[in-house]
C-alpha cells in the first residue's frame, strides 16, 4: 500500500515515515502542499491513503482536501483520488477546527502530539471504510492473492490448491498487475508505484523483480488446467513497452 505523507516538520515526518515503512507501507513524503498536489495529479501513482498536515507551505492541508474532493478539479475530476482516505494532522484542537477539517473532505482528524500506535490504528480504520479496500484477498480468475499470509495460489475445478509465499515486493508487484488486468504497464509505472520517490532504485530492478516473481509463479503453473489465468503466460512481456497480465474471463 502506498501512502502520501505531507508534513513539513522534519522530525515528525521522518518518524511517521519510519513507522509506516516498518508496517510495509510505501511512503512518498513531501514537505509542502504544492508538491503534494503534483503527486496527486500524477496518473502513474495510486495512493491507498493520504496524511495531510493542516499548516503547510504552499497549499494548506485544508486546501488540499478541498481540491481533492472537488468534482471539477482537472485531471482528478473522474479519478479514484476523489475518494482517497485522508487523515488530517494538526495542533488545532477546537471543535470548530475539527468540523472545518471534516467538512473540507478529511475522513479523520488526529491532534498533535499523538502516538504512532494511534496513528496506525486510525489508518487501519480508514482502510476498512474505504470503498476500494480489499479485506483479505484479491482474486482474478482462478488466481488468488491472500493479504493475510502474503501467498498466491491457483485453484482448479476439483478444488486443488498450491500455495507460493511471496516477498513483500513480489506481493506488491503481483497485486499491481492483478488490479490492472489486460492493461500494458510500463517499467516506469511499476517503479513509480512500488518504490518511493526519495528512493529511486537501480535501472534493472524492475526486470529483476519480474524474474523473481515469474520464478515463483512457475511453481504453480501445473495446478490449473481451467480456462482463465495460467501462470506460465500470466505476465506477458510487451517488448519495448512493458508487461501485461493476461486475464481470460471464464
Amino acid at each position: 500500500m502506498k501512502v502520501l505523507l505531507v508534513e513539513d516538520e522534519p522530525d515528525l515526518g521522518a518518524a511517521i515515515k519510519r513507522t509506516l515503512n516498518q508496517e510495509k507501507y510505501i511512503v512518498d513524503w513531501v514537505l509542502d502542499g504544492n508538491e503534494a498536489w503534483y503527486c496527486l495529479e500524477n496518473q502513474w501513482t495510486e495512493y491507498t491513503l493520504a496524511i495531510f498536515d493542516w499548516l503547510l507551505p504552499g497549499l494548506s492541508g485544508l486546501e488540499l482536501c478541498k481540491k481533492l474532493r472537488s468534482p471539477v478539479t482537472g485531471a482528478l475530476a473522474l479519478s479514484y483520488k476523489q475518494t482517497l482516505p485522508v487523515l488530517m494532522l494538526t495542533a488545532k484542537d477546537r471543535m470548530e477546527d475539527k468540523v472545518a477539517g471534516l467538512d473540507a473532505g478529511a475522513d479523520d482528524y488526529l491532534v498533535k502530539p499523538f502516538g504512532m500506535v494511534e496513528l496506525l490504528a486510525r489508518l487501519r480504520a480508514l482502510q476498512r471504510r474505504s470503498p476500494s479496500f480489499q479485506s483479505q484477498q484479491l482474486q482474478i480468475g482462478n488466481l488468488t492473492l491472500d493479504y493475510a499470509t502474503y501467498t498466491v495460489y491457483i485453484q482448479n475445478s476439483t478444488g486443488d490448491r498450491q500455495f507460493v509465499t511471496l516477498t513483500s515486493k513480489e506481493f506488491q508487484l503481483l497485486e499491481y498487475f492483478m488490479k490492472h488486468p489486460n492493461r500494458i504497464v510500463t517499467r516506469d509505472q511499476i517503479q513509480n508505484q512500488l518504490w518511493e520517490m526519495s528512493n529511486e532504485p537501480l535501472s534493472n530492478v524492475v526486470a529483476a523483480q519480474m524474474r523473481l516473481l515469474r520464478r515463483k509463479l512457475s511453481q504453480i503453473e501445473n495446478v490449473s488446467s481451467d480456462r482463465g489465468l495460467v501462470p506460465h503466460r500470466l505476465i506477458e512481456t510487451i517488448h519495448g513497452i512493458g508487461y501485461r497480465l493476461n486475464h481470460e474471463p471464464k
